[in-house]
């Protein structure tokens, strides 16, 4: 209870008269108050009150049975009905602790709990009772015994506790905090922050945790993980008392006043199903303490601190009949409990006195209530005498004297050692199809045994259970392939795990602590999300291909460049690349290729992913090299196509990936072909070799670039098919080497294997290790490994690595090429441009794609890159260079050993990305934005039959161009390519596995100021090649036909004409105003500063409540009902922008916060007062319903 609203008088009572165990009538106490008792000047027994015998009880109805004295003139600080047995507990002001047993209140024992502080909780368990002092928790017996004394922090002021389980205790009080008790190692657990401070009630059902604050508020808490869920704002004063019972919580309390707080009359009622309030109940008494007593119906008890009793229904209207009265001894009531029966009341007062009423003469406190044991009485010293006739009379009737010698019934310690079975493994199917719901598993029956049957094996050694110890926590290690708990958690497949709320609470932070953004992963053929991430942190590549604009409508370069800005300007929030696997889905080749899968195929991981990603590479490099090669473009799309990078038939891809080669083709007649030809990346051509032989990857690499092969071919000398030998040779090296590692097959895997051992061997030895018994150890390093003074790689760091990090590769003067490995502690004969004069490159390891095998998932690909001094110095300010995971929207920073390391039963490398040193300085890295503002000027529809009169926009004109920090009102409808996919869990609730795929159907901007203000210049229909599942009518307004240029009349076009308008627009600096501008940019695909943002649906919104429809707004603020029968983007664009207009109003240019947030107050009331629901107009020419703004005249 919270006792800020009691009388002060209270704290004259002074602890120094506490400090007996005896009670002793203080001196001060007007003897009238005890009529009944007959005062001893020297003392007061301590037996109870007496009561008169002739007591009338009338069934059903509570009346006072017994009343007693716990400790005379000191005032009872708790009561408590015990749990287990038929006693009453009182503890008071002077920590001293009393128990009465049965109806009678027969004292059963009294101890001194604390010396000086009050007793303010007691809570009763099966072996005693817990007794929360101010800072400190004590156990004790029920006959005074000590159990444990567990003493707080002295800066702790507890009042509350709460019992959640057997062995789980909370406590709370008047700091920000509530510790959590373990009762069998008597230890802090766990310390829940609480964000508002002064927890002094607690309650619990099987939902939430209720904490009671002293300022007024009621929070509903989880029952796992605390966190708040709801939160009830129930007095603006302070909270007395509050109870739940089904779905109903009850609380009463105190408001303030001019002169400071005072008793509420009306309680606070709510609905947890619906979790708002209900009508309050007014009630007839000063309301301190109320409690649930529900046995025909759900009824209350209210009881007010000077003794008023009333009994009402909580959703019904308080009768005065129902008052009854409680005479105290003292002036105040100070606690009140009730038994779990519900057949008594137990009242305690300030005099220290105790009422007991009950609705029957013979009450119980429990419904099954166990013997309470009572202290024996000291038994005479005698023998029974022995009958030695009798042969059953039993012999341990003669009492045996202690004695320390063994006992033949005492068993040696080897033959009474405890030797538990151990419980059997639980079988893998039920582990790999079991779904969890908390910490509760459920699988369907495997029928592999017999029911309710497990064999145990008694025989088994020990060394059978030692692996129990290795299997990890993750349950893709419980699978029945053992290599799959040696997958690390940071590789797994990740998963957006979606609630009702979307993707708004889902903790993208926990998986990226970096400023680079991620890629989401739920988009159809988002696998290629990895490659992506490489292309990105490509220096060059990321420039020029942001440089890049033509007029194709589905252009991969284009599409690329805009996901390249996106991640540009994402500050660790992860991007979606939907407009660009859009594109990608467009590309008739992609599909002949067999690059797009099937929702099915992907979440089932059909075909191998390693292939998949390798023919993707080959796929998007010669696609970008072929998107890049166009250079005649418009004015209003020129890119880097005019610029010295480019030649015609080459392109700025095809200078960073293309190698030129000669082909030549020699016949055994002796004629030979030569032919020139590119290619823009590799494949290894592993030797068959079965011997063991050490390959160094430097010759592998070699023998795979310069190719020879037998192979039939057409020879002209011939004149026919001919046996022939091809050899290529490079004529010059590309700046970006990019090989695909076909490891298709378990044969290459085992050459990789092979390899990496060998070279973990070789590097041992070069380290100076030692290999005894297959275990090796590396000795100290006498000489640095670089010229730095690093120290050698540690064991872990050598294993499963055959890659170098650097290759030197040579051009002789006879066209052949030379390759080794390359370490920064090798000397080179020349400086690195002379090198290259000479035809000598050195490569560095960007990059690597791993397929990561997983059965239970499908697998998944993810990459290792090397991240720039650029990239770290435009994120984060810094310039160095550093090894990152990148797994979809999961970033982490690895060791550079991790990156080249290949544990083949798991990790298989798919792709390998080598770049020349020092490329950055070979090419001009300065991004200039191609969109320029003519993209806002008027363009033909892809509609045939619109005619001007169905013009629903003005474009803008020259003098009307956007400014920075200009407003533009932005509204956007959608409609559903594919259903949300959903599952229904074992207790009931749904579970979003992929939520639907939408795409942008219209987009619509307003002028936000000048003459025209509130007229649009945009108003797009986007067209779509997808097919529709739902247009959304009903929301969109969008119906069938009118995305289809054959049948539609609106102004149509495409999604990356109107996406390059509002490019323009964010890159100029305009701020978009609208309602939920975060879903409409996300679908969208933009990425959009938060400053360039007005959202009303935010700046008329209080923390903690819900979100306000756009329709309710305008109804409430500007007197207007739109959204009628459909949405119409124009209507809702211009709405908010008068909504915004409305919120400088109301808050002064934001200048006065509290003002704002009284309004903010009075529209959540109107609200709930209306359900959120807008009433219907009186009539269709009801001056409320007409436009503010003009309407758009026809062009």
């Amino acid at each position: 209870m919270n006792f800020e609203g009691l009388d002060p008088g209270l704290a004259e009572f002074s602890p120094a008269m506490h400090s007996t165990l005896d009670p002793v009538l203080d001196a001060h106490l007007n003897p009238n108050l005890l009529p009944n008792v007959e005062l001893d000047p020297e003392g007061v027994a301590l037996e109870a009150l007496p009561v008169q015998e002739s007591v009338h009880i009338m069934e059903g109805v509570y009346s006072e049975l017994h009343s007693v004295v716990a400790e005379v003139g000191v005032p009872v600080s708790v009561s408590h009905f015990d749990l287990h047995e038929e006693m009453l507990w009182v503890g008071s002001h002077g920590g001293h602790a009393t128990s009465f047993f049965g109806p009678a209140l027969e004292r059963y024992s009294s101890f001194q709990v604390n010396g000086s502080d009050d007793i303010r909780q007691i809570q009763s368990l099966e072996n005693g009772v817990l007794f929360l002092t101010k800072n400190n928790l004590k156990y004790m017996a029920r006959g005074g015994l000590i159990i444990f004394d567990y003493l707080l922090d002295e800066c702790e002021d507890m009042h509350s506790l709460l019992l959640t389980d057997n062995s789980t205790l909370l406590i709370g009080g008047l700091q920000n905090h509530i510790l959590e008790i373990d009762l069998n190692t008597v230890q802090e657990t766990q310390k829940y922050a609480v964000e508002i401070p002064g927890v002094t009630i607690m309650r619990q059902t099987n939902r939430f945790f209720f904490c009671g604050h002293t300022s007024g508020k009621v929070s509903l808490r989880d029952l796992r993980s605390f966190k708040v869920e709801h939160e009830f704002d129930a007095f603006s004063g302070s909270l007395s008392d509050f109870d739940v019972h089904g779905n109903l919580l009850a609380a009463c309390g105190f408001s303030s006043r001019l002169t400071g707080l005072a008793c509420d009359r009306f309680l606070k009622v709510y609905d947890l199903r619906m979790m708002r309030a209900i009508t309050p109940l007014q009630v007839h008494v000063d309301p301190a303490f109320l409690r649930f007593i529900p046995t025909y119906t759900s009824r209350l008890a209210i009881i007010s601190q000077s003794g008023q009793c009333q009994f009402c229904e909580p959703t019904g209207l308080a009768n005065p009949a129902d008052i009854f009265h409680v005479n105290p001894v003292g002036p105040l009531l100070m606690t009140f409990d009730v038994s779990a029966s519900k057949q008594a009341l137990a009242f305690g007062d300030s005099q220290g006195c105790v009422h007991l009423w009950t609705d029957s003469p013979e009450p119980s406190f429990n419904p099954y209530s166990r013997e309470t044991e009572f202290a024996l009485p000291c038994l005479v010293d005698s023998l029974p005498p022995l009958d030695w006739s009798q042969d059953l009379l039993p012999l341990s009737l003669i009492p045996v004297p202690l004695t320390t010698d063994t006992l033949l019934s005492d068993w040696p310690a080897a033959n009474s050692a405890p030797a538990p079975r151990r419980a059997p493994p639980v079988d893998a199917e039920i582990l790999r199809t079991m779904k969890k719901v908390g910490f509760i598993g459920y699988a369907p029956n495997p029928r592999t045994r017999l029911r309710n049957q497990i064999p145990y094996r008694l025989k088994e050694s020990d060394s059978e259970f030692d692996n129990f110890s290795q299997v990890t926590e993750s349950p893709i290690g419980r699978e029945e392939e053992p290599h799959l708990h040696m997958v690390s958690k940071k590789y797994r497949k990740v998963t957006i795990k979606y609630s009702k709320l979307g993707l708004e609470d889902f903790d993208f932070k926990h998986y990226n602590k970096t400023l680079f953004a991620g890629l989401e992963p739920h988009i159809p053929n988002a696998y290629c999300n990895c490659m992506i991430q490489v292309l990105y942190f490509l220096e060059p590549v990321r420039c020029l291909i942001q440089n890049h604009l033509c007029q194709k409508e589905f252009c991969l370069a284009c599409e690329l460049g805009f996901l390249f800005h996106m991640l540009d300007l994402s500050r660790g929030d992860p991007c979606q690349g939907s407009n660009f696997l859009r594109a990608f889905r467009t590309i008739p080749e992609a599909s002949a290729l067999g690059l797009i899968l099937a929702d099915s195929d992907e979440a089932s991981g059909k075909g191998s992913l390693a292939r998949l990603i390798q023919r993707w590479n080959r796929f998007i490099l010669t696609q970008l090299h072929q998107d890049m090669q166009e250079l005649e473009v418009p004015q209003a799309y020129r890119g880097v196509g005019g610029s010295s990078f480019c030649s015609s038939g080459d392109s700025i891809i095809g200078q960073l990936f293309s190698c030129e080669m000669e082909n030549c083709s020699l016949c055994r007649c002796g004629s030979e072909t030569v032919r020139a030809s590119s290619t823009l990346l590799f494949t290894l051509s592993y030797p068959e070799d079965k011997t063991g032989k050490n390959y160094d990857f430097a010759h592998v690499l070699k023998r795979s670039i310069c190719l020879e092969q037998n192979t039939q071919a057409w020879c002209d000398n011939c004149e026919r098919y001919q046996p022939t030998i091809q050899t290529r040779n490079i004529r010059h090296l590309p700046d970006i080497l990019v090989i695909n590692c076909e490891v298709n097959s378990s044969k290459e895997a085992d050459f990789w294997r092979l390899q990496a051992e060998v070279a973990f061997k070789i590097a041992v030895k070069k380290y100076g290790g030692e290999i005894k018994n297959k275990e090796f150890t590396l000795a100290d390093r006498k000489e640095p490994r670089s010229p730095e003074g690093s120290l050698c790689p540690s064991m872990e760091e050598l294993k499963n690595v055959w890659l170098p990090f650097s290759l030197r590769m040579t051009m002789t003067k006879s066209r052949g090429l030379d390759v080794c490995s390359w370490t920064d502690g090798d000397e080179m004969q020349w400086g690195p441009a002379r090198a290259e004069e000479h035809g000598v490159y050195v490569y560095d390891l960007m990059a690597t794609v791993v397929h990561i095998l997983d059965s239970r998932t499908g697998g998944s690909l993810v990459a290792h890159i090397k991240v720039g001094e650029t990239y770290h110095q435009r994120k984060e300010g810094v310039t160095h260079q550093q090894w990152y995971l990148f797994n979809d929207f999961l970033i982490e920073p690895i060791d550079k050993y991790e990156a080249v390391q290949f544990d083949m039963n798991w990790k298989v490398p798919a792709i390998l990305y080598y770049v020349k040193r020092n490329l950055n300085s070979r090419y001009n890295l300065n991004i200039k934005n191609p969109i320029e503002a003519n993209v806002l000027m008027a363009e033909a529809s892809l509609a045939r039959k619109q005619r001007k009169t169905h013009t629903t926009f003005i474009p803008l004109m020259l003098n009307e161009m956007p400014q920075v920090g200009d407003l533009v009102g932005l509204d956007a409808e959608f409609v559903t390519l594919n259903e949300e996919e959903a599952e229904l869990r074992s207790d009931g609730t749904k579970s979003t596995i992929k939520p639907s795929q939408m795409s942008v159907a219209r987009i619509t901007c307003v002028r936000g100021q000048g003459p025209n203000e509130g007229i649009p210049f945009i108003d797009d229909y986007i067209s779509t090649q997808e097919q529709v599942v739902d247009y959304l009518t009903q929301y969109s307004g969008i119906k069938p036909g009118d995305l289809d240029a054959k049948i539609s009349s609106k102004h149509l076009t495409t999604l990356k004409s109107t996406y390059l308008k509002l490019r323009f627009l964010i890159d100029i600096g305009v701020k978009f105003v609208g309602h939920g501008l975060q879903k409409d940019f996300r679908v969208i695909n933009l990425m959009v500063p938060k400053d360039q943002v007005l959202d009303t649906v935010y700046l008329f919104h209080m923390p903690r409540k819900r979100m306000i429809s756009l329709r309710f707004l305008a109804w409430y603020f500007l007197d207007l009902k739109i959204q009628g029968e459909t949405h119409d983007s124009i209507e809702d664009a211009r709405t908010a922008l008068q909504l915004y207009r409305k919120y400088l109003e109301l808050s002064k240019n934001g200048t006065e916060p509290e003002s704002f947030h009284k309004v903010l107050k009075g529209l959540y009331e109107k609200g709930r007062k209306m359900d959120w629901k807008v009433p219907e107009p009186e009539s269709q020419t009801s001056p409320k319903n007409t436009a503010v703004f003009p309407p758009v005249l026809a062009l």
